[in-house]
């Protein structure tokens, strides 16, 4: 390795061409040929069972907008498993290299960060070691993605990915410089040999020694590669303050910081490994050698390919902790994902409430019909076709003719057996006046109780209504009933903050041409002390008692408040009038108890006996 020297020939690289001195004048549909003919072997340099879809070659600056890619001359997609090459980029300078470059980026699809899942939970470990500048914690993860998969490759594989760093030399800044001597140690070349000579003066003892952990980290995390990412951060941090402005200058080595554009990664919002304080290399004891850990010389054997591997202990997924709404986008923004904080929150409480979700109630009618044949009647032009009872019409008349000859069967119903199932309709009433977090920001369980009922309405096959309110002509709802879970969500994660005022007029204005027919309807409000202006006079001077017993009874199923409270219900007046009109009320003391209450209502009001 010693023998790899600035400007000279790329051990290597393919076709004999010199890193420096590529084909010149080679037309790019010719390179973008030559390379199209590495691929297979790029692709058995980590398994021969490896499948992937050709690249996606860029020849032109279109090509590259069109697909997203912008200051780099490689990039992966995990959401299609894509590899995109500009070659319009490569020439001259990496033309010699398609092994190499090919063979890392295929390797960001297997082994860091391989799916949307990992690199979402890559991003959030780097960001804890990166207080205060987390908005860099895309840069620092795609870094110490290149690390690991260029040195399985140099290792394991006998490719010289020192020559690809050779031949794009990049000006040094102190995290860059500290990067490239991290490399020379992990592959021993001599300091200089990827350290630009204006860089060298930037070597002092602490560099040095920061390098040698850098390496350490890098072999001995290899086959867990996430334990690794938070302590990694750590070591970048100073050095990342000092040289934060400079970033440009290397950004064209950046090929996975939006690797989950177009993505949706799932199990962020619990609390797990991510959130834990990463330790510095310095004072980690596994890479001390007394807990196990390998040193840079140790031989990687190729284990943990796939991406970590647990540690005894790892309880994540059972932690029972959640994060907040704003840390959950934040990680969401890292991987690429350019979402708004109302869809960031939409996503949030779905997954919160997915765990919760139950086949929701349906009540139970006297019996269902069961159809029996009862005779013929004539069957007449213009009705189905495929009514025609064709033995009986053969019967009447060797002759067909229609509408005159042709009948079809009459059917009578008799009582079945078995119970017919009618799902119960949700009319969901959330307080969102400014005693209220805002669901954007930080945990609202009054959404996320919401999301669990109306998700398990829509899951039964009922239809849901959901009125987010505040103050008086604050107020927004979803078009009627509906069975669309992306409206109620939206709804749901609203937020007004303003004053107190129950919106009566839609509770009224629901219900004032109720047919028999349609299905029965539990409303369901959800508020605290502020929910006795449910009982207020509307805007036509009504009595909001009166309008609300009125809708209830209309809705034929039920209704109940779960509130908020600190002293009894029946230190209330209206409250108690509230009982003595039918509402069942429930309160809790804390708001995280909706959870349990979400799943209880169900439970209890709705849920089949089976189910229960």
């Amino acid at each position: 390795m010693g023998g790899v020297t600035r400007g000279a020939a790329a051990p290597g690289a393919t076709d004999g061409v010199r890193a420096t001195d590529p084909a010149d004048g080679a037309p790019l549909v010719e390179l973008r040929d030559r390379w199209a003919r590495v691929w297979p072997d790029a692709l058995a340099l980590w398994s021969p069972y490896v499948r992937l879809r050709p690249p996606r070659w860029c020849l032109s600056a279109e090509d590259e907008q069109r697909e997203g890619l912008t200051g780099s001359f490689a990039m992966i997609r995990l959401v299609d498993q894509t590899v995109v090459i500009s070659i319009r980029q490569v020439a001259p300078d990496l033309a010699a290299f398609p092994l190499q470059i090919l063979g890392h980026e295929i390797g960001h699809h297997i082994l860091c960060p391989a799916d949307l899942s990992d690199n979402a939970h890559l991003l959030a470990r780097v960001r804890r070691g990166l207080p205060g500048v987390e908005e860099h914690a895309p840069t620092i993860a795609n870094l110490y993605a290149d690390a690991l998969i260029n040195d399985r490759l140099q290792r394991s594989r006998g490719l010289v990915m020192a020559g690809v760093y050779l031949a794009l030399a990049t000006s040094g800044d102190r995290l860059w410089t500290l990067y490239m001597r991290l490399y020379e140690i992990l592959w021993s070349l001599p300091t200089g040999t990827l350290v630009t000579p204006g860089a060298l003066g930037q070597v002092d003892d602490r560099l040095d020694l920061d390098a040698v952990l850098g390496a350490r980290l890098v072999r001995s995390f290899a086959g867990r590669w996430l334990d690794g990412a938070g302590g990694f951060a750590a070591l970048c941090l100073p050095y990342l303050l000092e040289s934060a402005e400079h970033q440009q200058a290397w950004r064209i080595w950046q090929d996975a910081v939006a690797a989950g554009a177009g993505g949706f990664p799932a199990g962020l919002t619990e609390v797990g490994d991510d959130d834990a304080d990463p330790v510095h290399p310095a004072f980690d004891p596994e890479l001390s050698g007394s807990a196990g850990g390998r040193s840079p010389d140790t031989t990687e054997d190729g284990a943990g390919v796939a991406g970590e591997e647990p540690r005894e202990g790892d309880d994540r997924g059972s932690a029972g902790q959640f994060r907040q709404p704003f840390e959950y986008g934040q990680i969401l923004r890292a991987s690429g994902l350019a979402l708004t904080d109302h869809e960031i929150a939409v996503r949030y409480y779905r997954e919160r409430a997915a765990r919760h979700l139950i086949p929701f109630p349906t009540r139970r009618a006297p019996a269902s019909a069961d159809e029996l044949p009862e005779g013929t009647v004539g069957w007449d032009v213009g009705e189905p076709l495929a009514d025609i009872d064709w033995f009986e019409t053969a019967l009447r008349s060797p002759v067909v003719i229609p509408g005159v000859t042709t009948v079809q069967r009459a059917w009578g119903a008799d009582e079945g057996g078995r119970p017919e199932r009618i799902p119960v309709d949700l009319d969901l009433y959330v307080d969102s006046s400014g005693s209220m977090p805002d669901p954007q920001v930080s945990v609202s369980y009054l959404t996320l109780a919401g999301a669990i009922v109306a998700c398990s309405a829509l899951r039964a096959g009922a239809r849901v209504q959901v009125t987010l309110w505040s103050g008086a002509g604050q107020f927004t709802r979803t078009d009627g009933f509906v069975r669309d879970e992306e409206a109620v969500l939206r709804v749901l994660t609203g937020f007004f903050g303003g004053a107190t005022a129950f919106p009566i007029h839609v509770l009224r204005d629901t219900y004032a041409d109720r047919r028999p027919e349609d299905p029965p309807a539990h409303v369901l409000v959800v508020s605290d002390d502020g929910v006795t202006t449910l009982f207020d006079r509307d805007e036509a001077g009504r009595d909001g008692r009166e309008v609300a017993r009125q809708a209830v009874a209309s809705a034929g199923g039920g209704a109940t408040m779960v509130l908020n409270l600190w002293l009894p219900v029946d230190t209330n007046d209206a409250l108690q009038a509230a009982l003595d009109d039918g509402w069942d009320i429930h309160v809790v003391r804390e708001w995280a108890d909706l959870v349990a209450f979400a799943h209880a209502f169900s439970q209890r009001a709705y849920a089949s006996e089976d189910a229960r």
